[in-house]
């Protein structure tokens, strides 16, 4: 239940390789990614909320430090207590402090079944209540997405849908066919109390493959909504305990009808990370301003609710101005100890992170 790999393989691949052993390697941010960009970003994606991000599927790896010299972070033991905790060091660390030469990672048994399913809600609070009941009551859901009206009025028309344009829940469960059975008739239970109408579910793969499709089109979707050369998909995200999700996701909408934006939204629900997809024209000032404001607003508002600025965007140079107000600048004087430690002459994606003292 482990495999060793180079870092340039992709997820499609990894998983195109194991499906005749019977396994597969879970996490998917969407994208053929390849896994050792995907342990750089600390990546997670829709099967987070089972299988854990990243973080939880990286046993070890080989790392090339600044002075090129080569380190081994951990074993193929499923667990340590031997020393620092290297390996989930450079997990997340953007690419800053090394170069990740080698990857351990856990893998997992391909389910007997598989269902996908969809619930439309009256309002996003209800689907969030949803949400966190089905997770209290211990009901394994394997993914469960969260669409505002406005994402599933671009999904409908962009993946030629016929969702109702309200809010939405796309979930899936995995296990044998009494267990998933059993799973989807429990969160139909669930979500009839929290103001759920016509829950659907299906074990068929086209009709799965055609409804997560349609969730991993989310970007394109919206920048059909605004056609022009000049025309921006700005994306964000934030991440909350899922017990604020459905003020934060409220309060960001009520934001953006003030702002006067169009920005459809999607969430790792189950997580408590949702995304936002503005639509900006670049050539106007005005818009771009409200832009910054909104985004601005965005990220206090997560923090202010014992979140974080980014759940898995990452912050790269774009959210380094946010670091000191989340973790204290005693962490970023530790951080900053780390690079000059390991990279001792600012060669790996300087810039990046850790903002000049």
């Amino acid at each position: 239940l482990d495999c060793v790999i180079q870092p340039g393989v992709t997820r499609k691949a990894l998983n195109e390789h194991l499906r005749d052993q019977g396994l597969f390697f879970p996490i998917d941010p969407g994208a053929d990614a390849s896994l050792g960009g995907m342990t750089s970003t600390r990546a997670s994606g829709t099967n987070a909320v089972r299988y854990g991000t990243m973080r939880e599927n990286v046993l070890a790896l080989k790392v090339v430090r600044g002075d090129g010299e080569i380190i081994t972070t951990g074993t193929r033991a499923k667990k340590s207590s031997a020393g620092y905790d290297l390996t989930h060091l450079f997990v997340g660390a953007e690419g800053t402090l090394g170069i990740i030469s080698e990857l351990t990672i856990r893998l997992r048994g391909i389910p007997d079944t598989i269902a996908a399913a969809a619930c439309s809600f009256e309002t996003v609070r209800g689907a969030c209540q949803a949400t966190i009941l089905a997770i209290q009551t211990g009901i394994p859901v394997a993914r469960i997405e969260l669409l505002n009206a406005a994402q599933v009025k671009a999904c409908n028309s962009y993946s030629k849908l016929s969702l109702p344009e309200t809010p939405l829940l796309l979930l899936e469960f995995h296990g044998s066919e009494v267990e998933v059975a059993e799973q989807s008739k429990n969160f139909r239970d669930i979500a009839a109390e929290c103001g759920g109408g016509d829950f659907t579910w299906t074990t068929k793969p086209e009709d799965r493959t055609r409804l997560w499709q349609a969730r991993h089109d989310a970007y394109w979707s919206v920048k059909a909504l605004r056609p022009g050369d000049s025309i921006g998909v700005v994306a964000t995200d934030v991440c909350v305990p899922i017990s604020r999700l459905a003020d934060c996701v409220t309060e960001t909408e009520e934001d953006l009808k003030r702002l006067n934006l169009l920005s459809p939204i999607v969430g790792h629900v189950g997580d408590g990370n949702f995304h936002c997809s503005m639509l900006c024209d670049v050539n106007d000032t005005g818009e771009m301003a409200r832009g910054e404001e909104f985004m601005h607003r965005l990220v206090e508002r997560a923090q202010a609710m014992g979140g974080t600025c980014t759940g898995e965007h990452g912050i790269g140079q774009g959210k380094q101005k946010y670091l000191k107000a989340e973790l204290g600048p005693e962490a970023l004087d530790a951080m900053r100890a780390l690079k000059l430690a390991l990279d001792p002459q600012n060669i790996f994606n300087p810039g990046k992170i850790v903002p000049a003292a």
